[in-house]
């Protein structure tokens, strides 16, 4: 069993990551902190709500950083103006715990054993960063951080800027820069994991009503996408990251320090990894390769425990 504070930005993809945290019996769900990211934090903090609510998460779910700690923010436009796409949740939303983001990460990294809580982050690093500015004793107290973002071969945002790494690129070098365990599930990983319409099918044949969303959400992104040449089905990105936690042997990595771009005219934003021999203390690594079949199997599988 991995205990994993999950830091999302909803997000159609986020969602998918939220389903696959909630119901795969490996993962404790400790905390859902919301950061501003693919939409506004009050959209997609009430999308992480009501997502909570469909799914039954009991877990505590609270809003974080509204905007990034530096620069301008802005918004994605593949996740629609709702942060969801077509899609529109009409459930009852789970109540929002009082607490700041950062602050229920905090409490509840230090309220578990060190090198229990796994912090998965999958937009936006500015929660992340801040709590560690507010509390750096969670840097040797949490297991490991595996977060999505970056790429070492390309961006999307730009030529070498993933989405989430350049909205907050500061946050992002923060967080790279602390000695814990970082594992990059960036573009190179993820877009190997493309909602195909032959997975579409088997998602849609699982039959539930979860079964049902997934396949309006990633039939909404995949019209976003096929602007972006992705005419197979869209990468489906954060997902990636909670199923490394759950089985790490999906994901083939590789170690390399990772620099973030600050400073370049046309790089900002970019995930340098440098893979010339890493020195053995090195505590960061990159998502190399991905065992889709099982992956998909891994999802699919979740949504059917899924009320």
């Amino acid at each position: 069993m991995r205990t994993i504070v999950l830091d999302c930005d909803p997000g159609l993809d986020d969602a998918v990551a939220l389903m696959l945290a909630a119901a795969d019996p490996h993962i404790e769900l400790a905390a859902v902190t919301t950061v501003a990211g693919n939409q506004t934090l009050r959209k997609v903090t009430d999308n992480a709500r009501r997502l909570a609510g469909l799914l039954g998460v009991t877990a505590p779910v609270a809003a974080g950083c509204g905007r990034p700690l530096v620069r301008t923010p802005a918004w994605s436009t593949v996740h629609g103006d709702s942060g969801l796409g077509g899609v529109t949740l009409t459930n009852d939303p789970v109540g929002l715990d009082p607490r700041h983001g950062v602050d229920l990460i905090i409490e509840t990294v230090l309220a578990r054993e060190a090198g229990v809580v796994t912090l998965v982050p999958v937009g936006p690093l500015t929660n992340i960063a801040m709590a560690v500015r507010k509390e750096p004793r969670i840097v040797e107290h949490v297991r490991e951080v595996v977060l999505m973002g970056g790429g070492y071969h390309a961006g999307n945002r730009t030529a070498v800027a993933e989405f989430n790494i350049l909205t907050d690129p500061e946050a992002a070098a923060i967080v790279f820069g602390e000695p814990w365990p970082v594992t990059m599930v960036g573009l190179d990983l993820t877009w190997q994991a493309l909602a195909t319409p032959a997975v579409l099918a088997r998602i849609a044949a699982v039959g539930t009503a979860a079964a049902e969303l997934v396949v309006a959400m990633l039939g909404s992104y995949g019209e976003a996408y096929r602007a972006h040449r992705f005419t197979e089905g869209p990468p489906v990105h954060d997902p990636c990251a909670v199923a490394y936690v759950i089985d790490p042997t999906l994901i083939t990595t590789r170690r390399a320090p990772i620099t973030v771009e600050l400073t370049g005219t046309a790089t900002l934003g970019m995930t340098v990894a440098d893979f010339r021999d890493p020195e053995p203390d090195c505590s960061t690594q990159v998502a190399v390769d991905l065992d889709v079949p099982r992956f998909w199997d891994l999802v699919i599988e979740a949504l059917r425990r899924l009320p």
